[in-house]
């Protein structure tokens, strides 16, 4: 486990260091256009790095089993900062969407906050319940309805990518403990006409898939983002055009230190950048997993599960975005997209991950 433990250390360090570069590689022309300065956000993603370590220090260096005590506390904390985002005034509003707080400069977004409380309300929840294959009202029923109310919050921000991510996380939680597939298959199947009504009666959803299905109908509008960034990883070739040399990051391709840096990987490095990438990511999930395979109590084994998942959807939904393979969402990549919170957020799932393994040496 110690073994273990290094790897995924050493994964995790390397796809942020190779944020780090990227970052500023991606966002320096705009960051000097816009802000006369090009280490703009590179110094703004160091200082949250920095916040990251010494928050995942801390975790470190306390007992995992602590947060089945603190669960639900932390799961209404979550949910009440949700309910405040909503209230006009005291959230930050950008394209529309009000998902973040802002302090001192810096973005905090609960709704990242929310996800790692859901995964601890969860592997609570099923650790302690003896009844979650049997009974659909006391075993099934109660998590989906913290699961719905989470998700309308998130809804309401609007932000359909992280509702559907979280609960893609959650589903497979609860169907590791022991769930019925029945159960889980009648609440998907219940949810498609509502997952119908939000894609097609908002028009901008309805725009990206539409985009997503052929983004030449709409080339300078839904379909621009796809387009240039099918241009960047197109353009990449083998090896790549070299570090720092992308074309498309010269304000051609919307959100590139952010949304579609992957893209701009690709660019820079070529298919062998973009394959690396993808296989950290694969080591990281593998090395996480056997994590939780050889974590002995039920709550460690489940959170573990919850974590290593949390960061897995993400990268395959934002590698996947970036490839054209699934419409376009807001979702960054772990530890390589620009942004505190988020990285805040999968720092202290990695130190969680990590404690859970020591614990279980």
């Amino acid at each position: 486990m110690i073994n273990l433990r290094k790897k995924i250390l050493v994964v995790v360090m390397t796809l942020v260091c190779l944020g780090a570069v990227f970052i500023y590689s991606a966002s320096s022309v705009y960051a000097l256009q816009n802000m006369s300065d090009s280490a703009y956000f590179l110094k703004r993603h160091i200082f949250s790095l920095l916040m990251a370590v010494v928050l995942s220090l801390f975790v470190m260096g306390l007992d995992y089993r602590i947060l089945k005590r603190m669960a639900k506390p932390f799961l209404f904390i979550s949910v009440v900062l949700l309910v405040i985002l909503l209230i006009p005034g005291l959230s930050t509003e950008a394209g529309g969407a009000k998902r973040w707080f802002r302090f001192l400069g810096f973005g905090f977004q609960p709704s990242h906050l929310a996800q790692l409380a859901l995964i601890v309300y969860m592997a609570d929840f099923a650790s302690r319940k003896k009844d979650l294959s049997n009974s659909f009202i006391f075993g099934f029923l109660p998590p989906m309805v913290v699961l719905g109310l989470v998700m309308l919050l998130v809804l309401a921000q609007p932000d359909l990518g992280t509702a559907i991510s979280i609960a893609m996380v959650i589903f497979v939680m609860l169907f590791v403990s022991g769930v019925r597939f029945a159960h889980m298959l009648s609440v998907f199947l219940l949810s498609i006409p509502f997952l119908y009504i939000l894609i097609f009666s908002v028009p901008y959803r309805r725009k990206r898939i539409m985009s997503f299905i052929n983004p030449w109908l709409d080339p300078q509008g839904s379909g621009f983002q796809i387009i240039q960034s099918q241009i960047a990883l197109g353009s990449g070739g083998f090896f790549g055009v070299g570090l720092g040399m992308s074309k498309q990051k010269l304000l051609f391709l919307p959100a590139a230190h952010t949304d579609f840096i992957f893209s701009i990987i690709g660019e820079e490095l070529g298919i062998i950048g973009t394959i690396s990438t993808i296989m950290l990511f694969f080591l990281f999930a593998y090395y996480g997993f056997m994590v939780a395979y050889n974590t002995k109590d039920k709550f460690g084994r489940l959170l573990a599960i919850g974590l290593v998942l949390l960061i897995t959807v993400k990268a395959v939904i934002n590698i996947g975005v970036s490839c054209a393979f699934f419409p376009t969402k807001g979702l960054p990549l772990p530890f390589i997209s620009y942004g505190g919170s988020a990285l805040v957020i999968d720092m202290i799932s990695v130190a969680l991950l990590l404690n859970i393994s020591r614990a279980n040496s």
